[in-house]
């Protein structure tokens, strides 16, 4: 390897690349959790705690489902970011087709999952889960568009052009809103003829909106000059076996510590959805709003991610690093500044999202617990996708899972569901299981990071 290869660009231009990155996937997934935003703000000011209840227990299904398959496919960044710094065309758009294959597999399981989702539904002890069992049918509907379009999302983060689908998902999320007005609650506007559809209205709304996105992912492969010179679906390409069990081996231990993380809050939905309707609208509430900060890490840890591959591809183990650590430290910067926001906001954001006054005070009370972890949540997940360009993701996988379950969900069982019988009553309820999740993300994030120094230290030495 000569000095030339190795020569890392400088520090200065990689913040600034890195900023631009992440401010560009920073619009665009707020955009996307505008959608579960979109129904926990319109079910919530309707008074519809029922409606919200459905949307908790529906959205802990699914989400579990999709984010799991969805982690699957994030094996595509690193993998298509390698292609781009090692400047092989013709080999990002054959990995691009792979995943296509990828998630069209992905879905159909998905599917599966979500048209008989019974037996998870069954844990909450509820007798009646006929709302959420259609809910979740009607957005199965959409799980293969929703599916398809992230292999285009890939492909933009990739080649370092994420407004490719920003844009496209902030349509999205105007499109959203028009049909939640229209479905959801249209008596509030004044159109009484077309009927009030609840929670099924804002699954409808998103099945709509996720195929009309995958309309335009296609369309824009013609448009768009950077995508027609990919050629990426100008053939066609049949399942490259080995190629999509190389994606699988690094995809399913990402999948994997998606599913913790997002089957620790369906736990976290399902436990306490047996304290009653406040208790689990409330963390609804937290649930939306935790989403939306976390989307300022995951923006910043797409970023890195992606800057990360390509100094990889490109044969730059120096520049490499200092992007890994770059971003985690920027990560850690800006959520420390939404977690200071948020603990001073709490109370207005609560009294927004619900117009019960018992959902918001509860709600008010988790979301300082979310303020706590913001940091922590940063470290972790910037740290974790960097290690992923370097291939390693089983064992921070197996670290998250051990933190989120054996501390953050059995710790919430034990606070919130008060089993010893010592748990004060500020700890019992929802409260108790944000608490023990709180503990869990730092652990967490203490090992990971740790980890993360371990390979860039191996990295240098070996360069």
């Amino acid at each position: 390897m000569t000095r030339s290869a190795e020569a890392p660009a400088p520090a200065r231009g990689q913040v600034r690349e890195l900023l631009r990155l992440a401010g560009a996937v920073f619009a665009g997934q707020l955009a996307v959790v505008g959608f579960g935003v979109a129904d926990t703000v319109m079910l919530g000011r309707a008074g519809d705690t029922l409606g919200l209840a459905t949307l908790a227990l529906g959205q802990a299904v699914y989400m579990t489902t999709w984010l799991a398959l969805d982690g699957v496919t994030q094996a595509l960044l690193p993998a298509l970011g390698r292609e781009v710094g090692a400047a092989r065309p013709e080999r990002v758009a054959g990995v691009f087709r792979q995943g296509l294959w990828l998630a069209a597999m992905l879905a159909l399981l998905g599917c599966l999952l979500l048209l008989w989702p019974q037996p998870l539904l069954r844990l909450t002890g509820s007798r009646d889960a006929a709302l959420p069992v259609s809910y979740l049918r009607v957005l199965a509907l959409g799980l293969p568009a929703a599916m398809l379009y992230r292999i285009h999302v890939a492909l933009g983060q990739a080649i370092g052009r994420p407004m490719l689908v920003t844009v496209q998902q902030a349509l999205g999320l105007g499109c959203k809103l028009l049909l939640n007005a229209l479905l959801v609650a249209p008596s509030r506007l004044g159109l009484h003829g077309l009927g009030d559809h609840g929670a099924l209205g804002c699954a409808a709304a998103t099945v709509i909106t996720q195929w009309l996105l995958l309309a335009g992912a296609w369309r824009q492969h013609g448009s768009d000059a950077a995508l027609r010179a990919l050629r990426a679906l100008r053939s066609f390409d049949p399942p490259h076996p080995r190629e999509l069990l190389g994606l699988l081996r690094l995809g399913v231990p990402i999948g994997a510590t998606v599913m913790v993380d997002v089957s620790s809050f369906t736990g976290m939905a399902l436990f306490i959805a047996r304290t009653g309707n406040v208790q689990l609208a409330a963390h609804q509430v937290a649930i939306s709003v935790a989403t939306v900060l976390y989307m300022l890490p995951l923006s910043m840890s797409i970023a890195t991610g992606s800057m990360v591959a390509r100094q990889l591809g490109a044969a730059r183990a120096h520049g490499a690093v200092r992007a890994a650590w770059s971003g985690v430290a920027a990560a850690a910067l800006v959520s420390a500044g939404a977690a200071l926001s948020l603990l001073l906001l709490r109370d207005p954001i609560a009294a927004w999202y619900s117009s019960d006054p018992r959902v918001a005070a509860v709600a008010a009370h988790l979301l300082a617990l979310v303020a706590a972890y913001q940091v922590f949540d940063a470290l972790q997940a910037c740290s974790a996708f960097a290690l992923r360009s370097w291939h390693v993701a089983a064992l921070p996988g197996a670290m998250y899972a051990l933190a989120l379950w054996g501390v953050g969900l059995t710790g919430g069982c034990v606070l919130g569901l008060d089993l010893t019988g010592l748990s004060p009553p500020a700890l019992q309820g929802a409260a108790g299981f944000w608490t023990a999740y709180c503990a869990g993300l730092a652990l967490a994030a203490t090992a990971i990071v740790w980890l993360l120094l371990r390979v860039t230290r191996r990295q240098l030495a070996a360069a």
